[in-house]
């Protein structure tokens, strides 16, 4: 007997995976009918593991270490890499959970179909309620920051011309279909790749350049500042949740994808670190910054005009990439939500049907973005991770749920992949979730307590209309 069960939608399938797992597929009642109009809108499956992983780096951007730079290093007065550190070893735990989930259930959902099977459905909507907050003011703070460099370079020009010119290039993109998402995310990511590591390259050979332990260890290190630096930086691997959401759209998904997740995951780990610690190196005293925002430029000033140059190209090009894939995800996310009758279907459900993309969901984000023209850079990073911590610790929690039947077993391995290593993702995300500021942990329960109000007002509105007049 299969311990999980199909998730509570309109209906589900069974089918055996390649690994032996029962894999649950969402379904809708319609797709029992023999006429075709009455089937659900179904997404192409265009994507290897190769195109998914380049699909999270650019959601991640590898450059994103120089957007929360300077914020994060005064938090963390310094500790940047040792931070960095940190949140990538519990974010590893979190996309091992994730590997595992998508296998069993590969729903363009992600989060909210994984603990939909779980805990139900209402406690899936105010999961993917929730992680929705930071999906969709991920694609606002790219366009921020695109109108906070190009204004640096051109001032004469506003910052919000900057932003509403990138919004629309972005959603034509996503628009006209995932195949094209796809060629731009490989493009895109190759460049700032190439930039990063001539960046370490330089940066270590140069003579000025004295290699120290201060920014992993110094003495006086306050781990409160280290942990909220942390926590903040959870916003720079939602890729691997990104990746999740294109389980309709890869080939084989129940390998491919798992394979993304944890490339993305441990790739994009892997170049923070080294980023940061070269970044740290050049700065020197952190004392000296200048801006926050504007942190990455003063890193690149001593290098010279051309690196400097080479910096703003490769970073706003990392900031468009990330763009596309944020909001071709949090479009997917919508469209599933609204496919399954959680969002109005008629609107979030719809599928174009030239490019078969969810175009009123992806017009919902570009509209939804414009919040880029009055907001923070720092009010914007710590809300995109409270959402992000709070669904990765409901997915964490799900794993033992949904694996139940293989912790039955109590063979060692099942116990370790199933129920200790989501239990440690859990308790590490719950670390650096209550560790963010007050203000994000505010905004962000805030939005929580409307998602549950929404969830019991569907859920009255769903009763009064069940029953006779």
């Amino acid at each position: 007997m299969s311990g999980s069960r199909p998730l509570p939608c309109s209906g589900g399938s069974r089918h055996s995976g390649k690994d032996g797992d029962t894999v649950m597929t969402v379904t809708s009642r319609d797709t029992a009918s023999s006429h075709p109009q009455d089937t659900d809108p179904r997404l192409s499956r265009v994507m290897g593991t190769f195109s998914l992983t380049m699909f999270g780096l650019a959601y991640l951007v590898p450059l994103t270490v120089f957007t929360t730079f300077g914020t994060a290093t005064e938090i963390t007065q310094g500790h940047l890499p040792l931070a960095y550190v940190i949140t990538t070893i519990a974010m590893l735990f979190t996309a091992l959970s994730y590997a595992a989930l998508v296998r069993k259930i590969p729903s363009a959902g992600s989060a909210f179909a994984y603990v939909s099977s779980a805990f139900g459905r209402r406690t899936g909507f105010v999961t993917g309620w929730t992680l929705l907050l930071d999906y969709l003011l991920l694609p606002a703070i790219n366009y921020l920051i695109i109108g906070i460099y190009l204004n640096a370079q051109f001032p004469a020009i506003p910052s919000a011309i900057f932003i509403v010119a990138a919004i629309a290039l972005v959603t034509t993109l996503n628009i006209v279909g995932v195949d094209v998402v796809k060629r731009a995310s490989l493009i895109l990511v190759v460049g700032q790749i190439v930039f990063a590591v001539a960046f370490v390259a330089i940066v270590f050979l140069r003579e000025e350049t004295v290699p120290v332990i201060a920014p992993f260890y110094s003495p006086g290190l306050e781990w409160n500042g280290l942990l909220a630096g942390a926590a903040i930086l959870c916003l720079s691997f939602l890729g691997f949740d990104a990746v999740s959401t294109l389980s309709e759209e890869a080939r084989d998904p129940q390998r491919t994808v798992p394979r993304a997740i944890l490339l993305t995951a441990l790739i994009g780990g892997a170049l923070f670190i080294v980023l940061s610690y070269a970044g740290a190196l050049v700065i020197g005293d952190w004392h000296h910054l200048a801006s926050a925002d504007t942190a990455g430029l003063e890193v690149m000033a001593p290098l010279g005009p051309v690196i400097s140059a080479a910096f703003i190209a490769a970073y706003l090009a990392g900031c468009i990439a990330s763009a596309i894939a944020s909001q071709a995800s949090v479009s997917r996310v919508l469209f599933a939500m609204g496919r399954e009758g959680q969002l109005p279907k008629a609107w979030f459900g719809h599928l174009d049907r030239r490019f078969s993309t969810p175009t009123y969901a992806i017009l919902t984000v570009a509209l939804f973005s414009l919040v880029a023209v009055v907001a923070s850079l720092e009010s914007l990073a710590s809300l995109i991770s409270f959402g992000a911590l709070f669904a990765f610790s409901m997915v964490n929690l799900s794993v033992p749920v949904i694996f139940r039947d293989r912790l039955e077993q109590r063979s060692a391995v099942s116990v370790l992949r199933y129920l200790v290593c989501p239990i440690i993702g859990l308790l590490l995300t719950i670390w650096l979730w209550f560790s963010l500021s007050w203000l994000a942990l505010t905004v962000g329960l805030l939005w929580l307590g409307v998602g549950l109000i929404t969830s019991f007002a569907r859920k009255s509105s769903s009763s009064a209309l069940s029953q006779p007049g």
